[in-house]
């Protein structure tokens, strides 16, 4: 499938060296003023090739906006949008048209479809997500009219955890961290990475802010179960938390309950959803990538044909793909809780009443 949500729903499209990739994005309702600068500038932050933790590829990522406009607004129609490619290097994958490259889609994908883009994985590749920040930047759009914002860093490279959360300085970390107290050390151990031809993993924290009570459909489209679903969607991604996730299995219930006062919850243990709703406190959520598989050492494998084979990699590509995959995991919550949003405005019958009554 290559389409996401139900009421604000988007379809991407595009391969990693075709001749672009882009969005449609449907259900966002006519009227929002559509900030084109904004939506550059959200692509703009995930945009390769801006320092040595990146891969070498450089995209302007200009994003064109095709449809669904008028005046600046929203018109209800759907918004489509497209990102040429400008610096594919086809011929640097040459040499591994045959053979699957390990800890990459090749196998799967060409078992599944019987055929398979070898240039950078094609579909597979992570290129695809600029065209789901794109989206998440229209989201943002919609969210913002709410009061809601979302935002993400860093908060863990190959081991090195981040003490303190810093969302402000993460937007301007070369590698989106949380903690600038072990930003550098974080940033040794990509560049040791790196030099050895080799990767790290490490894992991003996205929040959303100003969430209001109610946002999530029992039982089977649950806010925590889709927002799950689609950070797992994120090239590399491995595992997801909500909240205190896995901790919360070690606490007693004494310790893991959030009590609640006339004020408010005391703690956010929940990350903001309880029996899949929403409860007005932050959502929270933890996304663990694993090292980038594209490394610059012998590797063994097999062909096409099943023959085995030693396979060493070119080309240019990310030594920690969580840093550029903070900003994919902000745009997925986004269309998330403007797909939440949507949904929820007929979940009583006086709101239809406002309006058609």
């Amino acid at each position: 499938m290559n389409s996401f949500g139900q009421r604000f729903r988007i379809t991407t499209f595009g391969e990693s060296h075709g001749k672009a990739i882009g969005c449609v994005v449907d259900g966002v309702p006519a009227g929002l003023v559509i900030d084109e600068d904004f939506i550059q500038s959200e692509l703009d932050r995930r945009r390769p090739g801006q320092n040595r933790f990146t891969t070498a590829r450089n995209e302007s990522d200009g994003v064109e906006i095709l449809s669904g406009l008028f005046e600046g607004k929203s018109t209800g129609t759907p918004i489509a949008m497209v990102i040429f490619n400008k610096d594919q290097k086809s011929r640097d994958y040459s040499n591994i048209k045959d053979i699957f490259r390990p800890g990459h889609a090749d196998f799967t994908y060409f078992y599944k479809y019987g055929i398979r883009d070898y240039r950078g994985g094609g579909r597979s590749s992570a290129r695809e997500t600029a065209a789901r920040v794109a989206a998440g930047a229209v989201a943002k759009l919609l969210l913002k009219e709410f009061g809601i914002e979302v935002e993400a860093g860093v908060c863990e490279v190959a081991g090195i955890e981040a003490k303190r959360l810093d969302f402000t300085y993460a937007r301007e970390s070369e590698i989106f961290s949380l903690d600038p107290d072990v930003e550098e050390k974080q940033k040794q151990a990509i560049v040791a990475a790196k030099e050895a031809h080799d990767s790290v993993g490490g894992a991003v924290l996205v929040r959303a802010r100003g969430v209001p009570v109610g946002l999530g459909e029992p039982i089977y489209y649950k806010l925590d179960a889709v927002l799950s679903e689609a950070l797992m969607s994120i090239n590399a991604a491995k595992a997801v938390e909500i909240g205190l996730g896995i901790e919360a299995s070690r606490l007693r219930g004494s310790q893991n309950n959030d009590e609640i006062t006339k004020e408010g919850f005391v703690s956010n243990n929940a990350g903001g959803v309880l029996g899949g709703i929403s409860n007005g406190e932050d959502v929270v959520a933890k996304v663990w990538f694993k090292p980038t598989p594209s490394i610059f050492k012998k590797q063994r494998s097999i062909d096409t044909a099943g023959n085995e084979v030693e396979v060493e990699l070119k080309g240019r590509h990310d030594p920690f793909v969580a840093a550029r995959g903070s900003v994919v995991a902000e745009a997925m919550m986004a269309l998330v809780l403007a797909d939440m949003l949507l949904l929820g405005a007929s979940g009583r019958l006086e709101n239809l009443k406002k309006i058609y009554g």
